[in-house]
């Protein structure tokens, strides 16, 4: 514990901002009037007392006096190194300042007390280990800061107190740390609180190096990279100039490659800013090379190029017409829109409010009809680019609206992708199979085809990689697919739809002798004038050989009779020219796969027996032909109840029970014995048992197979039939007439029965093919028995089919 001694009158040395500690010399300027009236008083007063001037030198910080000042005595007085008048002072010890006193001089005098401040010997155990380790400390840093001179007197010093004090000299230490110091009377205390400031000042000190280390080696590695980046940009420019090449910097130049681009006002601030990042960042940083291929993507998109519409409205339906056989609806709407197109251009109507005057439709119809090779023939009527997009199988919403930027391999979707293919910001757009898009955990593409197929929003559609927008209001979008079904309906209600249902057999034959025929022959190496075939075979390839609602099969079976007259004429069992005609088919392609129930014998007729109809549906390959098939189970083996097999659906499982409910309730009055459907099972069988069926439109059907099968009585061999019934016997309207008709006429039916209420759809049925129909329009059940079922026999009604 530090003790205090007599009382002293001291003149008052004011220090301002700074601190003197005992042991420490300190020259002071003599110009400062408070320096130089308390050296003058101490002088003053020294004259009467043996030593040197003695004075007290007292910190102030802010105006404040410290407490506790330093005793300090003037060594010499004299000129500092600058010529200024200055005095050379030591501080000798601590002195508790008292209350003010008198002197002589201008200085303030103070009493004062000074501390005693001796410690123990020997020292206790703790303080040693203190000192030890202030030592080591105070090393470590005067070696750091190439000190050595100082190192050995610090080592020297062993007063506890002296070295406290000692860290006065530390230039890192703040006044306040300093005064604490020097109000720190206890000589361990005080050497503690130093030890502390300098551990604290050399851990700052080493995070300070390491980050300096850092920032250097930082700043080391980019000059380097630089100076060699320098280096092979001189040797690239040496070996092109030794070849002879072009200076190619400026193309590596994206900020030049933008602004000299012709680009929308909104994506060249969006490109500019990304040069801006470009330039910021490392060669090496990943983020680098994905905005280079951002920016090569967008400087590749065609943002103002357009092809001109070619306005000659009768050169493109004559090119469509070349073409394509048939097809009237499309064309028809293809001419519409160039007509549209020409009168607005005329009256300077080619942009309204955003928009462009785009198309947006869908051409639904089954397999083999001309979907997709129509989207060319629209694209070179049109005078336009023509791009396809295969969407059959996409379940990925990233392939519509491509990949974030962040994601590595990212891609712009396939819309964009299109646009760049085409090389036009308004080509003839195929999106090819857009029933069959799914969906799964990576998102509906689907959803995502909202934005691109809606006319009052894709003038700013936005990709997720270009992130900037993309008019596509000019783009003539047509979308294709088989089922209607398929399609979400407010994807379909984005779309213009075109029904494409099929070809007579008429249009087959024009086809097959204007489009398919050529192709083939020179696929097959043969000239035009070697092989000719005659219209009859042609007929009878597509009504016996294939059976489609497209003319695909039609197609190959032509490739093959090509081939084998080729292959004959190769092995000289043929001389060319050769003329096809319908009896040499059989022996060069085979029997025919597809007879007419009217062209065969009456035995072998499906309708041959009581209890088969003829039906008609629509699948996704177009309208077909269905057979229903009814039959009773013996009384005694069989149990009562309905039976239905074919793999049938909820709706068609309804459509059997109210046409057997019908009969059971109303066979009476049609004659028929009805008591056999209450003891007797009755068995519904629609053929091909491996293919789903659903549907209302087989209710008369099967209602007039019941009828045929209690009634003895023969359904006519000609008469095919499709509508809904109802419990009352009324006839429903249904859908796909004209795909049934079209399958009817296919398959050499000559009466079709059809609901009252679908009369109206005649109108879309070819001429050709009402021809040879004779339609009946029934609102009635009775109706359709009485022109299906044959006359009845003398017995006939008893001789009812058992099943086996």
């Amino acid at each position: 514990m530090a003790a205090e001694s007599t009382p002293l009158a001291l003149p008052v040395l004011p220090l301002d901002d700074e601190v003197v500690l005992p042991g420490m010399v300190v020259p002071l300027d003599l110009s400062d009037s408070e320096v130089r009236a308390a050296v003058e008083a101490a002088q003053a007063a020294a004259r009467d007392e043996p030593g040197k001037p003695k004075v007290l030198l007292v910190p102030r910080v802010d105006g404040t006096y410290a407490g506790i000042g330093v005793l300090g005595t003037v060594e010499q007085v004299g000129r500092l190194a600058d010529g200024d008048p200055g005095a050379l002072i030591r501080g000798r010890a601590r002195v508790r300042i008292g209350a003010g006193t008198t002197g002589p001089g201008a200085a303030l005098w103070v009493e004062g007390t000074r501390i005693d401040e001796s410690v123990p010997d020997p020292l206790p155990g703790h303080a040693a280990e203190l000192v030890k380790e202030y030592k080591a400390l105070a090393t470590a840093w005067l070696r750091k800061r190439g000190a050595w001179q100082v190192v050995d007197r610090v080592q020297a010093i062993d007063d506890v107190s002296a070295l406290a004090d000692n860290s006065g000299y530390s230039p890192f230490l703040t006044t306040e740390q300093k005064v604490a110091l020097l109000e720190t009377t206890d000589p361990v205390a005080r050497l503690k609180l130093a030890t502390q400031q300098l551990r604290d000042h050399l851990a700052e000190q080493d995070v300070a190096e390491t980050i300096a280390k850092d920032v250097q080696e930082g700043v080391d590695k980019q000059q380097r990279e630089f100076l060699l980046r320098r280096q092979l940009e001189a040797v690239r420019k040496e070996l092109r100039e030794l070849n002879g090449e072009q200076d190619g910097d400026e193309s590596d130049d994206y900020r030049a490659r933008v602004e000299a681009a012709d680009l929308p006002g909104k994506v060249r601030e969006a490109a500019l800013k990304e040069v801006d990042k470009l330039e910021r960042s490392s060669d090496q940083s990943p983020e680098g090379s994905w905005i280079r291929t951002w920016l090569d993507t967008v400087l590749e998109m065609p943002w103002n190029e357009r092809t001109e519409d070619s306005y000659d409205i009768q050169g493109a339906q004559a090119v469509l017409d070349a073409e394509h056989a048939g097809l009237q609806d499309v064309k028809e709407r293809i001419t519409e829109y160039l007509a549209v197109r020409k009168r607005r251009s005329n009256r300077g109507l080619g942009v309204v409010g955003g928009r462009r005057g785009g198309a947006v439709l869908a051409l639904v119809g089954p397999p083999g009809v001309g979907k997709t090779s129509l989207g060319e023939s629209v694209a070179h009527a049109m005078g336009r680019k023509f791009v396809r997009v295969a969407l059959g199988g996409v379940r990925d919403e990233a392939e519509i609206r491509g990949h974030r930027r962040t994601y590595v391999g990212a891609l712009p979707g396939r819309i964009v992708r299109a646009i760049k293919e085409a090389g036009s910001m308004n080509p003839v757009v195929l999106l090819d199979e857009i029933d069959k898009v799914g969906s799964d955990f990576r998102g509906d593409p689907a959803a995502a085809l909202l934005e691109v197929l809606d006319p009052a929003q894709n003038h700013t559609f936005r990709d997720h990689y270009l992130e900037v927008e993309l008019d596509l209001s000019d783009v003539v979008f047509l979308a294709t697919a088989n089922v209607l079904e398929a399609i979400p309906e407010a994807l379909l209600d984005r779309m213009e739809l075109v029904r494409l249902d099929g070809y007579t057999e008429d249009e087959k034959i024009v086809i097959a002798r204007d489009h398919l025929l050529p192709r083939q022959l020179e696929r097959a190496g043969l000239q035009p004038d070697e092989v000719t075939i005659e219209e009859g075979a042609l007929r009878k390839l597509a009504g016996e050989y294939t059976r489609e609602a497209g003319v695909r099969n039609l197609e190959r079976s032509v490739a093959r009779l090509l081939r084998k007259v080729a292959a004959q004429h190769e092995l000289g069992e043929r001389e060319l020219p050769f003329t096809v005609a319908e009896d040499d088919l059989r022996g060069l392609i085979g029997r025919p796969h597809h007879v007419p129930e009217s062209a065969q014998e009456p035995a072998e007729r499906r309708t041959a027996v009581p209890g088969v109809a003829t039906g008609l549906a629509v699948t996704g390959a177009g309208g077909d032909v269905l057979y229903v098939e009814a039959s009773l189970a013996d009384p005694e083996t069989g149990a009562a109840g309905l039976t239905l097999t074919g793999q049938l659906g909820d709706v068609m499982k309804e459509s059997a029970q109210i046409a057997l409910s019908f009969l059971r309730s109303h066979g009476a009055e049609l004659e028929l014995p009805v008591g056999d459907l209450k003891d007797r099972g009755v068995h519904i069988h629609f053929p091909a048992g491996a293919v789903p069926k659903d549907g209302p439109s087989a209710g008369i059907t099967m209602t007039t197979a019941l009828a045929s099968l209690l009634s003895g009585r023969l359904v006519r061999t000609d008469v095919a039939m499709t509508g809904e019934v109802s419990l009352t016997g009324r006839v429903l309207p249904i859908g796909g007439v004209k795909q049934k008709l079209l399958a009817a006429h296919r398959a050499g039916v000559t009466t079709v029965i059809i609901p009252k209420r679908n009369e109206p759809d005649l109108d879309d049925v070819p001429a050709e093919v009402l021809e040879k129909l004779d339609v009946h329009a029934v609102t009635d059940v009775r109706q359709v028995l009485e022109l299906a079922l044959s006359p009845a026999t003398n017995g006939a009604a008893s001789e009812v089919p058992v099943a086996a």
